[in-house]
């Protein structure tokens, strides 16, 4: 009863209680939740978790006079086990805010459980739109490419080099659709026309009947609306059909630096793709990605970089906000500007979506390559104002105009 005379008396007084008492369980956890072990383990995978550790040692391992946690998890790109592992970590573990989320259907059902648990989350790795869309929520919020972006990034720049005829082999779930969905509409924007379109199963290990309709559709460009080994295993593929030789061109509609370094240079050279961080572009991208190469024995690509920023941020809103109330924070993450290594003069919109640059690469030949990891040649700049929706266009509920 005295402890507690004594606060209401500070209260009174005018004086701020210790900023760790706003911190609720004296703590501030974090938890990545993404694939650790499929088809995505190094599109983000534990490499994401080391650049979120890197991130809470950047921020000083203390927010609030509090400790910063890391915790993670495997999903399996199962949204039931997704959901489970984040109610657990929500109503059991303390955890305040959920990051990565590769897979946009574990994505989609995690932020919405979060809105219900008023719970920030800050997806990384899954690429629908949707989720600053039909979805959006109070709390969640988008920081890397979405499928808007890679439509009007690699779509775009193929429809403009003459590739004005496609046929999509999609992932047969949610990201999938989003991506083809989205890549058509901006072809058939600029005059260029779908001629058709098959769904795989997510991990699949055969691409040859797929591929096939592809070839015989004539397209002049088949995109691989999938990713990680998806997109891998479906260019190797497409070598042995001849698909590229019979004048057809690839596009890898999403794939990063860690797929084109699994699948080598010899394999992916030529492929247009968009991405928003590489780590050659400028001194302070490979200062951060020697120090994470340092950790890791390898190069962060835009996930891993995104992750880096979205942690880093969260942080800051904590700190800006002077307690980690979900709600409160995500009101912050809303007025900051983002300004770090993986964005440059980024912006949070109301839907939740940050806006930042896009970059349209080329993958060089190996002829072309001078050092290890030294993969790309960058095309274009997309700004983001163009590469994203604005609110409006969104289709959020909570920023559709009325």
């Amino acid at each position: 009863m005295k402890r507690s005379a004594v606060a209401v008396g500070l209260l009174v007084a005018g004086f701020a209680l210790p900023a760790a008492a706003q911190v609720s369980g004296n703590v501030v956890k974090i938890g990545v939740l993404n694939d650790q072990s499929g088809v995505y383990a190094d599109y983000g995978g534990k490499w994401s978790v080391e650049a979120a550790r890197m991130a809470v040692e950047d921020f000083g391992g203390k927010v609030l006079d509090a400790p910063i946690e890391i915790v993670s998890a495997d999903h399996q790109n199962k949204p039931d086990i997704g959901s489970n592992i984040a109610r657990q970590w929500f109503d059991v573990d303390g955890v305040d805010m959920i990051s990565e989320l590769t897979t946009s259907s574990v994505a989609l059902a995690v932020q919405a459980l979060a809105a219900e648990k008023h719970k920030v989350t800050i997806t990384s790795g899954a690429v629908t739109a949707d989720l600053t869309g039909k979805a959006c929520t109070t709390t969640g919020f988008h920081w890397a490419f979405d499928t808007h972006a890679l439509a009007v990034g690699t779509g775009g720049a193929l429809v403009d080099q003459g590739g004005d005829s496609w046929f999509f082999l999609t992932a047969d779930y949610a990201f999938g659709y989003s991506l083809e969905e989205q890549t058509s509409k901006f072809v058939t924007s600029k005059g260029g026309k779908v001629l058709g379109s098959v769904r795989h199963p997510l991990n699949t290990t055969d691409f040859s009947s797929f591929l096939l309709q592809a070839q015989a559709s004539g397209a002049k460009v088949v995109g691989l609306a999938n990713a990680g080994l998806d997109t891998a295993n479906a260019i190797k593929q497409a070598a042995e059909f001849g698909i590229v030789a019979g004048g057809q061109k690839l596009a890898g509609l999403l794939f990063t630096l860690a797929e084109v370094h699994g699948l080598g240079l010899e394999a992916s050279q030529g492929l247009v793709l968009t991405e928003d961080f590489y780590w050659d572009r400028n001194d302070e991208s490979r200062a951060f990605a020697q120090r994470f190469f340092e950790r890791t024995q390898r190069m962060p690509n835009s996930v891993q970089a995104s992750e880096y920023s979205s942690v880093l941020q969260y942080l800051k809103a904590v700190q800006a906000a002077g307690t980690d109330d979900g709600e409160k924070v995500a009101a912050k993450l809303k007025e900051l500007p983002v300004d770090d290594v993986f964005a440059r003069n980024g912006k949070v919109q109301p839907d939740g979506r940050m806006v930042h640059d896009m970059y349209l690469f080329q993958v060089k030949a190996p002829s072309e390559s001078s050092k290890p990891w030294d993969y790309y040649k960058l095309l274009a700049t997309i700004p983001g104002d163009q590469a994203f929706l604005n609110p409006q266009e969104s289709g959020c509920p909570l920023t559709a105009a009325k």
